[in-house]
């Protein structure tokens, strides 16, 4: 089986959409089908390479709002690409366009990866009420495009799609089939994290304090504003606590938020809070093993890969009561409410007491995730094999 992945972002960007589609690639490959990933070309990378058996093509777009401009500039590469393959898969939102098109002309079946929807909720996600109404138009229009399938990552999601269907008055719409992404249990595991963590708080210089981490994107609806404002609180809880953000640069305007925070509240980077850039997938046990609580405190998440991460590791996890996030958490956890600083502190102050609910670890493991994509797409070939033959 050949395989086209139209995706606005790939490796070596860092984000949990991005490792999903690589780790999702290599597992199509080990199981025996060809894949090629359009995306767009970073600083830094290859037009073309081949990565764990991985066919990647790098399209060149301007480095500010990339994202925006591979939707146009990824048309010709997917038309070309398409050619050669028996389905094409894309992602909510920039990849979804040249995907669908790349589709309809080639006549292939196409899915696409709906990894949450926000629908009449834009507005409650700290957006501006212009962009709140641009994103929500956004969701409608690639929401609308008829692709043979909508992957919906969590329960969460699809009972979204599902009343986002309803609102629309969609009734013949693609099929729709939940499958749950994976992780990757050898790297994810509490004893990975726990060979390191007397060296790594050293080197931290957190070896006498109670060290809660966040790991990610500053987007908006990642909530580390939230984060940030509940580090006085919590310290005013917990006076030998410290906050370690692993934090990536971009969105740029996210990141800059996060500067004016600190300067808001007088916090000293290094002394009050530590931030680091981001590390790769390797390395990130160590400092989640170092840990003694992660917090999650998402304003939407279609699955909430730093959270199940998080969970694995056998790190107690301070998550927000929000959309899919009590559908994956598990282990040790409280759930607070989103938004919400005092909560968050208040959710930490109860990891620090050893006032969490505690449950069996559940399992989302990869091997899993990409047998059901296989059978997902066999079954849109055949259908679309009987269609053309009536």
């Amino acid at each position: 089986m050949r395989i086209l992945i139209v995706t606005e972002y790939y490796y070596p960007h860092i984000g949990g959409l991005e490792k999903l589609f690589q780790k999702l690639s290599e597992g199509l490959v080990r199981a025996g089908c060809e894949v090629t990933v359009v995306t767009c070309r970073l600083a830094g990378t290859e037009k073309t390479e081949v990565k764990n058996g991985v066919k990647i093509h790098r399209v060149p777009v301007p480095r500010k709002a990339d994202r925006y401009w591979f939707t146009l500039l990824a048309i010709p590469a997917a038309l070309k690409f398409a050619t050669r393959a028996d389905v094409v898969l894309t992602t909510t939102y920039n990849g979804a366009f040249p995907a669908w098109l790349a589709a309809r002309v080639k006549g292939l079946p196409s899915a696409i990866f709906t990894l949450e929807v926000v629908g009449k909720y834009w507005g409650r996600i700290g957006l501006s009420p212009v962009m709140a109404r641009l994103y929500r138009r956004l969701e409608n229009a690639v929401l609308s495009l008829p692709f043979d399938a909508f992957i919906c990552i969590s329960e969460s999601t699809r009972r979204a799609f599902d009343e986002w269907k309803g609102e629309r008055g969609k009734t013949e719409h693609g099929r729709v089939e939940r499958i749950y992404p994976g992780i990757d249990y050898s790297l994810f595991n509490p004893e990975r994290g726990a060979r390191t963590r007397t060296e790594m708080r050293e080197c931290l210089g957190v070896s006498g304090n109670f060290l809660y981490i966040f790991f990610g994107r500053p987007g908006f609806v990642k909530g580390v504003e939230y984060l940030i404002r509940a580090v006085p609180l919590i310290k005013k809880a917990v006076p030998e606590s410290k906050p370690l953000l692993i934090l990536s640069r971009k969105p740029r305007e996210g990141y800059r938020l996060v500067e004016e925070l600190l300067k808001e509240l007088g916090l000293r980077r290094g002394e009050d809070i530590i931030i680091l850039d981001p590390v790769d997938e390797v390395n990130l046990p160590k400092y989640l093993g170092a840990a003694d609580a992660v917090v999650v405190p998402s304003l939407s998440e279609g699955f909430g890969f730093t959270c199940l991460e998080a969970c694995s590791t056998g790190i107690p996890v301070v998550a927000s009561n929000v959309a899919s996030l009590p559908e994956v958490i598990s282990g040790r956890y409280v759930l607070v409410k989103p938004a919400d600083p005092y909560a968050i502190a208040t959710g930490v102050e109860k990891v620090f007491n050893k006032e969490y609910t505690e449950t069996p670890l559940k399992s989302f493991p990869w091997e899993d995730t990409v047998a059901s994509h296989i059978i997902l797409f066999k079954r849109l070939i055949e259908d679309r094999e009987r269609r053309g033959n009536r």
